[in-house]
């Protein structure tokens, strides 16, 4: 099950050339996931716990500008869940002509904070990982 979140560019997401800049792609991306994860998962009560999820590769295609006042509708979605990691897919889409601008493969895992070490996505981790059909 995908998630989608909408956006609009603005004027501070845009570089010297006028369109969005491949590290605003990386920030977008970013406040998407946040929207799908916070969705399922109970984020405040994992930092409680001393749970991190934190990425570990990023593997985007920049396909077309986004422009400024550009409405663009982000779908994520879970592909992956292994032992340790799991993958996010992400599109990014111009809403008015559905035309795909960027999208995104994001490897990530879920940390210990105290240790450092990535935890095995199992239990209830991995049910708040898992997408409710």
């Amino acid at each position: 099950m995908s998630h989608v979140t909408h956006i609009k560019v603005r004027g501070y997401h845009l570089d010297f050339y006028g369109h969005v800049n491949n590290a605003r792609y990386l920030e977008l991306l970013e406040e998407a996931r946040w929207r799908m994860v916070e969705g399922s998962a109970n984020l405040r009560d994992w930092r409680d716990r001393g749970l991190a999820f934190v990425v570990v590769r990023v593997e985007i295609n920049y396909r077309r500008p986004a422009l400024l006042d550009d409405e663009l509708e982000i779908e994520s979605e879970m592909t992956h869940l292994g032992g340790r990691s799991g993958v996010i897919h992400q599109e990014v889409r111009r809403a008015a002509d559905g035309e795909r601008l960027a999208d995104a493969d994001i490897t990530f895992v879920i940390v210990d904070v105290k240790t450092q070490k990535a935890l095995p996505l199992e239990g209830e981790i991995r049910e708040a990982l898992t997408p409710a059909d």
